[in-house]
């Protein structure tokens, strides 16, 4: 007997489904779908969860100087003419980063092979591609679902039946974060 649900599809086409799956539940926070489909996202999820709880305080703060470019009022680079070429201008800027142990950059790689990238973008207006921005969903594993479930001890998800679905009677769930 297997130790998984082949959800009748093909291996490729199962883990693509439940990487999917898995990054938009932790993206939003709940999702609805059938129960076998739920009860394998679970086992995904709430490794991935285990993991992030497990490594989230396992870094060290570090201060470094960096360059920033002036800019102007509208958010333009400075430039400045040096031998007939234009030349950025630069300040010198302290910045506070987070550097990540090795066994946290490896909790951090085991869930971006997980997750798909997630892409935000604005409700409405014009300029759709130039204002849309990309998640880092390691980080918001690491900063914002891992401090919740901190002194949990598994059990991080939460289904509910919500009745057969109208087509074809398979059971619809909502599965989401505790």
């Amino acid at each position: 007997m297997a130790g998984y649900r082949k959800l009748g599809r093909t291996s490729s086409q199962r883990k693509a489904m439940l990487r999917s799956l898995a990054t938009h539940l932790l993206y939003h926070g709940k999702i609805k779908t059938t129960e076998t489909r739920a009860k394998e996202v679970r086992r995904v999820v709430e490794k991935l969860i285990t993991v992030a709880v497990k490594e989230k305080d396992n870094f060290t703060q570090e201060t470094v100087m960096a360059k920033e470019p002036q800019k102007d009022k509208n958010g333009r680079r400075i430039k400045k003419d040096e031998n007939g070429k234009k030349v950025t201008v630069y300040n010198q800027v302290e910045k506070t980063i987070r550097k990540d142990s090795p066994s946290r950059l490896n909790a951090r790689r085991k869930i971006l092979s997980v997750l798909y990238p997630v892409t935000e973008t604005p409700v409405k207006g014009r300029k759709k591609r130039s204002m849309s921005q990309s998640i880092d969903m390691a980080a918001k594993m690491f900063d914002e679902i891992a401090p919740r479930y901190a002194n949990r001890n598994g059990g991080y998800t939460r289904m509910i039946k919500i009745g057969p679905r109208k087509g074809d009677a398979a059971e619809e769930v909502i599965i989401e974060l505790v």
